[in-house]
């Protein structure tokens, strides 16, 4: 096994089993976004009545949406954790030995898409519990848990580059809010060719989380909407690509400045 390989491993790890011994990081990722679903699964259910929704279980829609709200807490997790590592001087000590850098980011985000996994694995049994049929079949859950890879990889490194340029979980945690409101304004509890008000069909539309949401949502209800997973996936992949170089880049700085 190479040496980058075992250096990844140890910290994937690390990072895993911090968050497990932390229920109040570990437990809401998967309790709130569930109890949020069904809370609105329930008073909103009637909404199915209106001409063109795309299906007569409200459930079914609102279930993809703690995919993606999941996905925020694991940029908060990402980021809370590293910054601690930094207020601590762990990442100090680590700056003096044969750590490489990639290793650390590449450990840190693996822990974090381990249990993004975990939270969909959840969030689909719950699904299929309550009677949720996803139209795309067996084929379609494999290709959500690895759109949920994805996300909690590119939410995983916007957390951590959060926490390398601020150096505080509390500036983190400060963040999570404004994260929020990007889930609020997009299409998670209505389809955005319904959405009455301009202004807010305006903003759910060039929100990027509403696409997100949507390819969730297309595999649930649909079955297999190219354009729908066109656009969740791509837009994923750049998220991905640009947070990642981001947090590469802070790291950086950071180690120079240690």
């Amino acid at each position: 096994m190479s040496v980058l390989a075992v250096q990844v491993g140890a910290i994937a790890g690390r990072s895993v089993r911090r968050t497990l011994r932390q229920p109040a990081m570990a437990i809401p990722p998967l309790v709130f976004p569930v109890m949020l679903m069904l809370v609105n699964a329930a008073g909103l259910e009637p909404s199915t009545a209106l001409p063109g929704f795309p299906t007569d279980s409200f459930l079914a829609f609102a279930l993809a949406v703690p995919f993606i709200q999941g996905a925020l807490f694991a940029t908060m997790n990402a980021g809370t954790d590293l910054a601690r590592d930094i207020q601590t001087g762990f990442l100090n000590r680590l700056s003096l030995t044969s750590l490489r850098g990639s290793s650390l980011l590449a450990g840190q985000l693996s822990g974090i898409v381990v249990l993004g996994l975990i939270q969909s694995a959840v969030y689909i049994v719950v699904g299929l519990v309550l009677g949720v049929d996803f139209a795309s079949g067996p084929a379609g859950i494999v290709v959500l848990l690895v759109f949920s890879l994805i996300v909690s990889l590119g939410f995983g490194a916007l957390g951590s580059f959060l926490a390398l340029r601020t150096g505080t979980g509390e500036a983190v945690q400060g963040m999570f809010p404004l994260l929020f409101v990007f889930l609020f304004i997009s299409s998670m509890n209505t389809p955005r060719d319904l959405i009455a008000v301009d202004w807010f069909r305006w903003l759910a539309s060039v929100n990027p989380v509403s696409y997100l949401i949507e390819c969730v949502r297309s595999l649930i209800i649909t079955g297999w909407d190219a354009q729908a997973l066109a656009l969740g996936f791509g837009i994923a992949i750049v998220i991905a690509v640009v947070s990642l170089a981001l947090a590469s880049w802070a790291l950086t700085e950071r180690m120079t400045r240690t």
